[in-house]
């Protein structure tokens, strides 16, 4: 009964994540062609192939893209953006949402992305974080001057985080990606032990060896007759 249980949760393991990533993409997939298609009826009426909608709208993401890259219709973006950077409380929700991603934008110029580990002098401790700025220029009056840098210490199971300006020599740059240390700390560094060979009985501390018993005694006494 044990081995049962043990293959039943191993193969839900394996194909849980797999049955919930097709799942999610297939949802996104279907909202995205069903968004693209109410704006394609009054063009295509009652004409559908599947797929189409989605199609469509990549089509459609793309040549916004094109467009964008044009000087004259960013100028008109930014008329258009004046509602939602004016307003006070869509100004703070647009604004963060653009500046998110902008910040993780492939044409980004921003070269501060980094990940590194913040290490406290005098603690044991080790934070993986992200630098968002490696200057406090630009920021109000009121914060540390000098050599510091802004660190984005994410958290795990939740979007959300702090972020803490330190000096430069409390970090250090580590081999890795930004998506791949966000994803790690999504789920906590959560690693699974692998077991690359069975484990072996620990070595047997020599004993010296037990000294030899020492002779009988002689119970003969006296001079023979």
């Amino acid at each position: 009964m044990n081995r049962l249980y043990k293959y039943f949760f191993r193969g839900l393991i394996t194909v849980l994540p797999l049955a919930l990533t097709i799942y999610l993409l297939y949802i996104f997939l279907a909202w995205t062609e069903a968004v693209a298609l109410t704006f394609l009826r009054p063009f295509i009426g009652g004409f559908y192939v599947p797929g189409m909608g989605l199609a469509l709208g990549i089509l459609g993401i793309l040549a916004i893209g094109y467009l964008v890259s044009k000087q004259r219709v960013q100028k008109f973006l930014t008329v258009v953006e004046m509602p939602f950077t004016n307003l006070p409380v869509v100004k703070s929700i647009y604004s963060s949402l653009k500046s998110f991603a902008d910040y993780f934008s492939p044409s980004s110029k921003n070269t501060a992305q980094q990940v590194v580990v913040l290490r406290i002098p005098g603690q044991q401790l080790e934070l993986v974080g992200l630098v968002t700025r490696r200057s406090m220029e630009g920021l109000p009056e009121g914060f540390t001057q000098g050599d510091r840098v802004a660190v984005y210490l994410p958290m795990g199971y939740m979007i959300g985080g702090y972020t803490v300006f330190v000096p430069q020599d409390w970090v250090q740059p580590i081999q890795m990606s930004v998506e791949e240390a966000m994803r790690s700390s999504l789920i906590a560094w959560m690693a699974r032990a692998e077991n690359t060979s069975r484990p072996t009985a620990p070595p047997v501390p020599d004993t010296p060896a037990a000294p030899p018993p020492p002779p009988p005694a002689n119970t003969n006494s006296g001079d023979p007759a």
